[in-house]
């Protein structure tokens, strides 16, 4: 029963691990379409 509930715990961590890593590296957010003109408060004038 030990090991059981071992596999499921290990199995679950590299699980996030693999879903982390695809997420920050492999999967890219889509670029924002504002411009940085104008009063729009981005904070870069």
């Amino acid at each position: 029963m030990n090991t059981i509930i071992q596999n499921i715990l290990a199995f679950t961590a590299v699980g996030f691990a693999i879903f982390f890593l695809i997420r920050k590296f492999i999967w890219k957010k889509p670029s924002s379409k504002k411009s940085c003109g104008g009063d729009d408060g981005c904070g870069c004038h």
